[in-house]
């Protein structure tokens, strides 16, 4: 009798150390830092196992299926993105991933970008396709809901690094950077806003055109200058604006011609007095800022210097010597260019 009682605490002994070992042993590969996998809805427990595999993270599959099925944790398992350091056990992997401790991406909007720029550089870090996040900025009641229309939405998309769970939808990812918009427009900016006599999202729409417009050594100035003729009452005459509707109608940038600024569209500020209807890009923090603290000065005009910068001018006369100027030396570098490409002897 006392030998079968030693022979049965034995094996208890045996069977709890067995189960230990496969609940508590590292059971991953030897590998640097940590590495991902991705488990998509609906996947199917076999899935997630060769998910883990194909990883290099589970390094002995039949251990770490007897305890999901002993445990009944395989039912429970969470989709979403998980990352794992190595040496961490069967236990360990289970639990984080039927917890759902995911693990965020970074997201990096970029300033001045287009709206299908945007929605594909989101949609290559999450679980998402273009097409849903362009269609949500297009949704008339989410726009309603954060406070704005669809025609200003994409200016409040505030550029910075964001940090997303995997498959968060699109409109919780627009909810998510509105909500950081909100706490960047701070009390003290709103009340400059209202002290230009401009609307939060009239503000983003000046800035969209200062973020296309220049660089940010001269965006303050270059802001004065718009706000200027605004408050004079005379067309903005931004190129940034025929760029977006070339853009709207053709489908990509290309150098301006003449005709394109008497194009007849509703963005075109040589034609249209006062602000375009809405942004004409998601501009940056720094852009935003230029309008709300520009510089204070009389200029009404610039043009570009040939160096990467703008000549400034108080009165038309000035602008036409500077823009004159500016030609001459594009037609000297343009001549310049053609006789360093002419073959050898071809003017002999």
């Amino acid at each position: 009798m006392r030998r079968w009682f030693v022979a049965l605490i034995s094996a208890l002994f045996l069977l709890t150390g067995g189960l230990a070992w496969i609940a508590l042993a590292p059971n991953t590969p030897a590998f640097e830092g940590t590495r991902g996998v991705k488990i998509p809805r609906a996947a199917t427990f076999a899935q997630v196992v060769d998910s883990l595999e194909a990883a290099g993270i589970l390094r002995r599959r039949a251990s770490f299926v007897w305890l999901a099925r002993l445990t009944g944790w395989q039912h429970q398992i969470k989709a979403g993105y998980y990352t794992f350091e190595a040496g961490v056990s069967n236990y360990h992997l289970l639990s984080v991933l039927r917890r759902g401790l995911q693990t965020p991406l970074r997201v990096t909007i970029p300033p001045g970008s287009r709206p299908e720029v945007v929605a594909a550089v989101v949609c290559k870090t999450l679980a998402c396709a273009p097409d849903s996040l362009l269609a949500a900025l297009q949704d008339a009641g989410l726009a309603a809901e954060l406070g704005t229309d669809t025609l200003h939405l994409f200016g409040r998309l505030l550029p910075d690094t964001y940090f997303f769970y995997w498959l968060t939808d699109p409109r919780t990812v627009i909810r998510r950077i509105h909500r950081h918009f909100l706490d960047f427009f701070t009390p003290e900016r709103r009340a400059r806003a209202d002290s230009l006599g401009l609307t939060i999202d009239e503000v983003l729409t000046l800035a969209s055109i200062v973020e296309w417009e220049a660089g940010p050594e001269e965006r303050r100035r270059i802001a004065g200058v718009y706000l200027n003729r605004l408050r004079r009452g005379m067309p903005l005459q931004a190129d940034p604006t025929v760029q977006y509707a070339i853009l709207q109608r053709e489908g990509k940038k290309r150098r301006l011609l003449f005709a394109d600024y008497r194009i007849d569209h509703p963005y075109n500020t040589y034609r249209f007095r006062g602000l375009p209807p809405g942004p004409i890009t998601n501009p940056s923090p720094d852009a935003i800022d230029a309008v709300l603290y520009a510089e204070q000065h009389d200029y009404l005009y610039f043009v570009a210097d040939g160096k990467g910068g703008h000549v400034f001018s108080r009165t038309f006369r000035e602008h036409v010597r500077a823009a004159n100027r500016y030609r001459r030396l594009m037609q000297q570098r343009r001549q310049a260019n053609r006789t360093s490409r002419a073959p050898i002897g071809a003017d002999e």
